[in-house]
C-alpha cells in the first residue's frame, strides 16, 4: 500500500502524561494512540514500522542462533497491584 493512502493522525501538542521523549514522538507522529494507562493501539503507520523492526531483529537473532518466544498478554493481578496500576482498571 502506498504511504499516501495511510491515514496520518498526527498531534500538534505533546500529551501532558507523556514524559519520555520517544513516547512523545510516537504519539505526536501518529504511530500509537493511548487507550488507557499502559495500553496503546498501534496505528497503521506505527504497525508498519513495528513489523519492519521485528523483521530486522528476527533476522539478526536467526543469524546469532538465538530463539524467539512469545509471552502471554494476560498477567497475574499481583504484578499490576505491585506497580500501582491495578486500581486504574
Amino acid at each position: 500500500m502506498r504511504v499516501s493512502r495511510f491515514p496520518l493522525l498526527t498531534v500538534k501538542e505533546t500529551p501532558a502524561d507523556a514524559e519520555v521523549v520517544s513516547h512523545q514522538l510516537m504519539l505526536r507522529a501518529g504511530l500509537i494512540r493511548k487507550l488507557a494507562a499502559g495500553i496503546y493501539t498501534w496505528l497503521p503507520l506505527g504497525l508498519r514500522v513495528l513489523r519492519k523492526v521485528e523483521a530486522v531483529v528476527r533476522e539478526e537473532m536467526n543469524r546469532a542462533g538465538a530463539l524467539e518466544l512469545s509471552m502471554p498478554a494476560v498477567q497475574p493481578a499481583e504484578l499490576w497491584q505491585e506497580s500501582g496500576r491495578w486500581q486504574h482498571y
